[in-house]
Parts: C-alpha cells; structure tokens; sequence
C-alpha cells in the first residue's frame, strides 16, 4: 500500500526544507519508508504522541528535528508542523499550533 504524504502549507514544506543538510537528508529516507510501509515505523523513526497526533524523529549531528501529522484519510498523512528541538520536552507553543492545524485538517479534510 503506498501513503500520500502531503504538507498542511507550504511554510510548513519549505521550514522542513531549509534544516541543516544532514537532518534533513534523514527527514527524507525516513519519510520515503512512510510512502512505502506506512507511517506506523515505530521508536525511532515515528511514535504516538497521542489522541490521533503522530511525531517524525530525526536526529543527526546537527540537532534534533520534530515532525508532527495526523491522518486525513486512509492512506494519506498531512504534515501539520516542524521545528528543531532545543529542550527535552515539546514546547508548549508547539503543541498548540499542532493542535489548532490538527482540528481544522480534520473538520475540512485537506
């Protein structure tokens, strides 16, 4: 079965694509495995963040990468929002915007 993956924006898109080389690089094999397996890959690559919202793990040398989605249909993902991590936990200004992107992906359906 192969997944869609499509960006809530294009901000969203071109944030993700301005990361450091090598973050990005692993962003992009891990997102090709989503496309091919499906985006239930499991720690390390991905985990359940909860109540239907999933996180991308990308760590590399350069820093640490968070990717958050949700699913919009059967086999499509929307990516909702990224940032490069700085602290152990997920700021809370994150979760917010994650979750606000979340709701109106799921009463509109991209």
């Amino acid at each position: 079965m192969n997944w869609q993956v499509i960006y809530y924006n294009t901000k969203v898109q071109d944030a993700i694509l301005n990361w450091p080389k090598k973050i990005l690089q692993r962003y992009l094999r891990i997102v090709t495995l989503i496309k091919e397996e499906g985006p239930d890959l499991g720690m390390p690559f991905t985990r359940s963040v909860g109540r239907g919202l999933f996180e991308i793990r990308v760590k590399a040398q350069e820093g640490i990468g968070r990717v958050f989605f949700c699913y919009a249909l059967k086999t499509k993902i929307v990516i909702l929002h990224s940032f490069i991590k700085k602290a152990q936990k997920i700021p809370k200004r994150e979760l917010e915007v994650v979750k606000k992107r979340m709701k109106e992906v799921i009463n509109h359906e991209l």
